[in-house]
């Protein structure tokens, strides 16, 4: 899937880690799903994000997979779309706005 994305990028080049820290932020990313439909150009626009910072994070197309729908509409209490579901410990949090997803994004694995 992030092949998939990588492509979308359009010459941007990824965030480069080292191994160490690559593990690290995969360990962080498992937390997280995007809740997304392949022509939102919202969704898109955080797709590209999640590539440049070169994450895995799980996708969930909303219009090929109808319990996906279900599901961002029971957790996430709509049926918008880009969402991300991010899970910590207990807690889930429903984060939509592709702006305000891709700011968190930045904010927790953009390189150092």
């Amino acid at each position: 899937m992030l092949n998939m994305i990588r492509r979308l990028m359009r010459g941007a080049e990824p965030v480069e880690r080292t191994p160490q820290t690559q593990a690290e932020a995969d360990e962080q990313a498992q937390g997280l799903a995007l809740y997304h439909y392949e022509g939102c150009p919202f969704c898109g626009k955080v797709r590209r994000a999640i590539a440049r910072l070169n994450i895995e994070i799980v996708l969930h197309d909303i219009n090929r997979d109808p319990g996906a729908r279900q599901r961002l509409i029971a957790g996430g209490g709509r049926r918008t779309v880009p969402c991300l579901r991010i899970d910590d410990g207990d807690t889930t949090t429903w984060l939509y706005e592709s702006s305000d997803i891709v700011a968190y994004l930045e904010k927790r694995f953009a390189a150092s």
